[in-house]
């Protein structure tokens, strides 16, 4: 048994676990909830396995790192740091539901890692650059973050479904989308998790700095990486204010969810495949 294979077995069984949520919602067969939670346990449960052996194999290599060096390993990362917070949110508060709109993000960033040509799936040793103790600390505090703002976006695109077509009066949405929790439970819900996010990404900022002025003798040198991420933190900061003073609510705060998504994925992907900077190592 390899990493690679339990990280292959994740990638399916993420999908088995949305199409479970995707029969529940279609025929409003509740009775599958259970099993369909317990299939998304197993799938994290098995990548967990997975990573971990994976750092049991980079020490077996005599390279001893976290596997969270690079893109591929990143993105296992991000896909479970996705599942493991909707389960923590679907115990929380009990949506049946939110699977459908969360869990796709997290076999989606399982199948580009498992299938992808363009990123390596090798064990490599760690660069100069990577050579810190600060490195599983801002790996883990960013991608926390990105998870939580990927659940965030999921919801955004619940509300907007829930509301359209007058959902928002009719309160149930219709018979098609009455599975759909009240607009106002999923509004707050999007609040928590944009916040919880965002305290997350301003850590991993913080410890991101300190790295740098370590590995590089500044805090902060303006690279596209460090850019965007100052971006991505304004766009929730501004966002989260509207929302806390009663500005940007409903439909404004669930395109603003959707619309940081996409700022996050071009930090995190974008930059390290179409801009040049301190951060390029990544992208291998």
């Amino acid at each position: 048994m390899t990493s690679s294979l339990l990280l292959g077995i994740t990638t399916f069984t993420y999908l088995f676990a949305t199409l479970c949520f995707v029969y529940i919602f279609v025929f409003k067969a509740y009775r599958v909830y259970p099993f369909a939670i317990a299939v998304t346990v197993l799938a994290l449960a098995i990548q967990t396995a997975g990573i971990g052996l994976r750092w049991y194999e980079s020490y077996a290599m005599d390279i001893g790192h976290a596997p969270l060096t690079n893109m591929y390993e990143s993105v296992v990362f991000f896909s479970w740091s996705i599942a493991l917070i909707y389960l923590l949110m679907e115990w929380k508060f009990k949506t049946r539901i939110l699977g459908l709109f969360a869990l796709p993000f997290a076999f989606l960033a399982m199948a580009y890692a498992s299938f992808s040509t363009g990123i390596s799936k090798e064990i490599s040793p760690l660069i100069p650059a990577l050579q810190s103790n600060w490195l599983i600390a801002h790996v883990i505090t960013c991608f926390v973050g990105y998870a939580a703002f990927t659940v965030a976006a999921g919801l955004g695109a619940m509300f907007l479904l829930k509301v359209s077509k007058g959902g928002a009066e009719k309160k149930d949405g219709g018979q098609f989308l009455a599975a759909i929790p009240a607009p106002d439970l999923v509004e707050d819900l999007i609040y928590k998790s944009m916040l919880f996010g965002f305290i997350w990404l301003t850590a991993g900022i913080i410890t991101g700095a300190v790295w740098a002025n370590s590995a590089w003798g500044t805090y902060w040198s303006w690279d596209p990486k460090e850019t965007w991420s100052l971006i991505t933190w304004f766009i929730y900061a501004i966002t989260l204010h509207s929302r806390y003073t009663g500005g940007w609510t409903g439909k404004p705060l669930a395109w603003l969810a959707i619309l940081g998504l996409v700022s996050v994925i071009f930090t995190y992907y974008g930059v390290n495949f179409w801009l040049s900077g301190l951060h390029s190592y990544g992208s291998g």
